[in-house]
């Protein structure tokens, strides 16, 4: 685990907000040196704090249709690794576009994507439920999504109505 200063926990939380913001923009919201932002994120991204820099795309908006499910599945974890070997038999999958270990009524949270839903459904059949050690799965599907990362996708109308007091 690597130990952040206040510097290093402001750098992050700037870019998660938006990493198109440069060293220099984020040096004067800082209050500090551009050098000293540089130094931090080429030591975040070389320690692998920094995975990756990404775009949060509103699919809802784009003519290019895609199916989400949430998928829960229950495990017998291997003797010896636990829920890691499976996990990362699963997460290898390029459908799979992410994997999280719960807590609760199942073991294993795989979010995957496809063209349609029959190809997420052959992905659950073909794949996923032969694994040996998976007891049962349950997809659910995303029909909407509203929130991802903390930004909300919701376009607001305006109340452009004058205001009437009595």
């Amino acid at each position: 685990m690597t130990e952040l200063n206040e510097t290093k926990l402001k750098v992050l939380e700037l870019l998660k907000e938006d990493a198109r913001r440069t060293p220099a923009l984020l040096a004067t919201m800082l209050g500090t040196a551009e050098e000293d932002v540089k130094a931090a994120i080429q030591e975040l991204e070389d320690k692998h704090v920094i995975v990756k820099y990404a775009a949060v795309v509103n699919w809802d908006k784009v003519d290019d249709e895609k199916v989400t499910a949430l998928i829960e599945v229950q495990i017998t974890p291997e003797r010896g690794r636990g829920f890691e070997g499976i996990a990362e038999r699963i997460y290898l999958y390029p459908q799979v576009k992410s994997v999280y270990l719960m807590s609760g009524a199942y073991d294993l949270l795989v979010e995957v994507e496809g063209r349609n839903l029959r190809e997420v459904a052959n992905f659950v059949s073909e794949k996923l439920s032969p694994i040996d050690s998976v007891l049962s799965t349950k997809t659910n599907f995303t029909l909407k999504k509203y929130k991802q990362d903390g930004i909300i996708f919701e376009d607001k109308e305006e109340d452009n109505r004058l205001m009437i007091s009595p």
